[in-house]
């Protein structure tokens, strides 16, 4: 099986299994989703949905935001982790929000990534999420199931990211990114998961089946 075919095949079933997926984070706006998707950095999505609620309850924009301390974010999103790290970038990208943008998030991914806490991934995300602008944001669902079906040698985030661009086309990035990631959650963990590239693997209405490579 050459990887075209791979791909026309895990976009086929990808579609018949989540045709419509949803985003995983809850939020109101472009400034909510980059605070929630800031926050899922080594974190559950789940969590991230118990923890929003209660900081949007007080701050849901940059300039409410900037009235809280940074003591006082952190306590909200501990549950969360990284808390120390966490709480200054939200704080300080609020405070950049407010000088350099008026308050809005920029929708280019240069400017985004300028704030602080906000990577190439997270920028990406939100680009995609909140602007649908496409992109390829690759987390480790992604980069561990691009590498599990041999469409990428799994070295590093850069390279699947290069890979994804260049095998799937750029109108369906915007969804094959959720599709990938509810597929590697709900079947092909990153644990208890066999390695072995030689098939490529898809459940479909209940089946395992597996393709030569």
């Amino acid at each position: 099986m050459t990887k075209k075919e791979k791909v026309a095949y895990i976009l086929q079933e990808l579609e018949l299994l989540y045709p419509d997926p949803p985003v995983p984070l809850d939020h109101r706006d472009e400034y909510t989703l980059l605070i929630a998707v800031l926050l899922s950095a080594q974190c559950t999505d789940a969590r991230v949905n118990l923890v929003t609620p209660k900081l949007f309850e007080l701050a849901d924009n940059p300039y409410e935001m900037v009235k809280l301390s940074v003591t006082q974010i952190e306590s909200i999103i501990r549950p969360c982790g990284l808390s120390p790290a966490k709480s200054k970038n939200i704080h300080r990208l609020s405070e950049l929000l407010i000088e350099r943008h008026a308050g809005e998030v920029p929708s280019s991914l240069e400017e985004m990534e300028a704030l602080p806490g906000v990577g190439h991934k997270t920028a990406s995300v939100v680009m995609i999420q909140a602007f649908g602008v496409p992109a390829f944001p690759v987390d480790t669902h992604i980069h561990r199931m691009l590498y599990r079906w041999g469409l990428s040698n799994g070295k590093s985030v850069q390279q699947t990211e290069r890979d994804a661009k260049r095998l799937f086309p750029e109108e369906t990035w915007i969804k094959l990114h959720l599709q990938i990631i509810f597929y590697a959650r709900e079947y092909s963990p990153a644990r208890g998961f066999s390695e072995d590239r030689d098939y490529v693997t898809m459940k479909v209405a209940g089946k395992i089946k597996s393709l030569p490579a």
